[in-house]
């Protein structure tokens, strides 16, 4: 029982949990119960295969530009969650991801988190036919916070590509506008 090297096996094809590329290596180990481990030709980091799956998995959704370190480190945490099958810890995530965005904004710290999600709306910081987005991450980060439920992945899939979209808009596309000149 253990551990052995690869050796004359074709490369195994499959997308870094880790660095996000699509890699092929030859570089891993099998186990005797039918486990075998990869380690990525880019960011040199392991990824497991099993029956069950790559673990860890690939994160859903898209890096998102100029975003502020904290809110980055948040939305990278809320689609990493979903990586290792942590559903309800990113729907959790996604919800304070809102808060960071709004305070980030300019909304007072330690106020209710409905006071941040109407701050966003008020500010406009939510797009056009957007409050949805919005109200269904509050709903599900509540139905996540305050009851006895588990999130399944379509949650935290469907709160990560909301996110993604509403920091895209806040962040993202205004900078993405041509800088005039004075």
């Amino acid at each position: 029982m253990g551990w052995s090297g690869v050796q004359g096996e074709a490369p195994h094809k499959y997308t870094c949990g880790f660095c996000g590329n699509l890699v092929s290596s030859e570089k891993g180990w099998h186990s005797d119960f039918d486990t075998r481990m990869r380690i990525c030709p880019h960011c040199q980091e392991p990824t497991y295969f099993s029956r069950k799956g790559q673990l860890p998995g690939v994160s859903p959704g898209a890096e998102v530009e100029h975003l502020p370190a904290n809110v980055e480190a948040l939305y990278r945490e809320a689609r990493n969650c979903i990586s290792i099958g942590a559903n309800t810890s990113s729907v959790l995530a996604a919800r304070k991801l809102l808060m960071h965005v709004a305070v980030e904004q300019g909304a007072k710290a330690g106020e209710s988190f409905q006071s941040y999600v109407d701050f966003l709306a008020k500010k406009g910081y939510v797009p056009p036919n957007g409050q949805g987005w919005v109200d269904l991450i509050r709903s599900k980060g509540n139905e996540a916070n305050h009851e006895i439920k588990l999130m399944t992945t379509d949650d935290a899939n469907e709160l990560i590509t909301f996110a993604e979209m509403l920091l895209k808009f806040i962040y993202e596309f205004p900078n993405r506008v041509p800088k005039k000149s004075p």
